[in-house]
């Protein structure tokens, strides 16, 4: 058995990473949002009442849990190579303004000795205030006890869904499009590279690659199909670069990728916040989407290293059910009415977790979109969300999969 097997959306969901949000909460201000890709700050204690809700829901199902900072703590603590690649790769990735402050941080995170408080410190953030930054007198007087971070706050590290991404049996490392999330891959490449049980895992995309990819674009049709989104996060070339490493370079079964073009807007920011699987048959879908959707299908090409492209032009109904070989529908999110469907993909209605076929979690606060999917035979496991929803990502954002069953 692979340590990483997730061929699909939908087959029950046997083994899921999440991180549980912590003190990188508490490191946010109304100035900072905007660098930190938020709307809004979360109240922490309701985010994690919230989030170890949605965690009992899945246990509850039979899915093993697992923490992305306990993964991680125990590889830095097992290995003091992992530890000191780890510290260098968060600095090299958080580019400080200036040596002395990097230098101060650096001094800061190894004397840290318990590997679970580097994590967490690591995403917490670090202010200025709680480094020895060697000033004189006039300097520390001029700064005072003001407010600045000289390692910034990991808010986004609980949508665990975008930093790597697996499809099949392989990895993809991402490389994000936003400098504040690009420390996230940091974990992602320890994991994988350190972990006795995942270091031997197919590598498709690196960290270090030219282009961004991010998760929540990335799609599992099936065994030997792959969808990605391009988006507001994920460049083509990089799913040309992803295409190159699957069909030529990797032992993967994934013989086609649709790249799905959708709008470039903050609102749609991923490929999975305007469309995910929910059954055999039915996919939930942003209506916003359909009238400027262009789908191209990905193969190997003739020559080394070719990637031959082709654009379909279909409605994305008969282009999935070419794929899926059965008849597919389109769930749309609110219903279709337009101001519904608007305000309710907001809030990630169409951005669901399918733990088993025709069994999906979802936001309770879409009401509309999630009594669209009773009627329509889904089981619907509503999570509370008022201050999770705050991070603009769903129950799909918030969990990266590890072990599906085949269907």
């Amino acid at each position: 058995m692979h340590s990483i097997y997730v061929p699909n959306e939908i087959g029950k969901l046997k083994k899921v990473l999440l991180h549980r949000p912590g003190e990188e909460l508490l490191n946010m201000t109304p100035s900072t949002l905007g660098d930190l890709l938020f709307d809004d700050i979360p109240f922490l204690e309701r985010a994690q009442e919230e989030h170890d809700g949605f965690a009992n829901v899945l246990k509850n199902e039979g899915v093993e849990v697992l923490y992305i900072e306990s993964l991680i703590a125990d590889i830095l603590k097992a290995k003091p190579e992992a530890r000191e690649k780890f510290i260098e790769q968060v600095l090299e990735d958080s580019q400080i303004s200036c040596k002395y402050k990097e230098e101060a941080v650096r001094e800061y995170l190894n004397a840290i000795e318990d590997s679970k408080k580097l994590v967490d410190k690591v995403i917490a953030g670090v202010r200025c205030s709680e480094l020895d930054l060697k000033q004189s007198d006039f300097i520390k007087s001029y700064n005072g006890k003001g407010f600045e971070m000289a390692l910034l706050p990991m808010p986004n590290l609980y949508f665990t869904r975008d930093p790597f991404a697996h499809a099949g049996t392989g990895v993809i490392i991402n490389r994000m499009r936003n400098l504040v999330r690009q420390r996230e891959t940091v974990f992602a490449d320890i994991l994988f590279n350190y972990s006795d049980e995942y270091k031997d895992v197919d590598k498709l995309y690196s960290r270090y690659d030219e282009f961004s990819i991010e998760g929540g674009d990335v799609l599992n049709l099936n065994e030997t199909t792959l969808a990605v989104g391009i988006s507001q996060r994920t460049d083509p070339e990089a799913i040309e670069k992803l295409a190159q490493n699957i069909f030529y370079n990797s032992s993967s079964k994934i013989e086609k990728i649709l790249a799905i073009d959708i709008p470039k807007i903050r609102a749609f920011m991923h490929l999975d916040t305007v469309f995910t699987q929910i059954d055999y048959d039915k996919f939930t879908v942003h209506p916003g989407i359909l009238k400027t959707l262009r789908v191209f299908e990905l193969t190997k090409g003739k020559g080394n290293g070719d990637i031959k492209s082709v654009e379909m032009y279909d409605n994305l109904e008969h282009i999935l059910s070419k794929y899926l070989d059965r008849d597919v529908e389109l769930i749309y999110c609110g219903g279709g009415d337009k101001l519904v469907s608007e305000r309710e993909q907001w809030n990630d209605g169409s951005n669901t977790l399918c733990i088993a076929p025709g069994t999906v979690v979802v936001y309770e606060r879409n009401t509309v979109t999630n009594k669209i999917l009773r009627d329509k035979g889904i089981k619907v496991l509503e999570i509370r969300d008022s201050e999770l929803s705050r991070g603009r990502g769903g129950p799909r954002c918030m969990s990266m999969p590890f072990v599906r069953e085949d269907i």
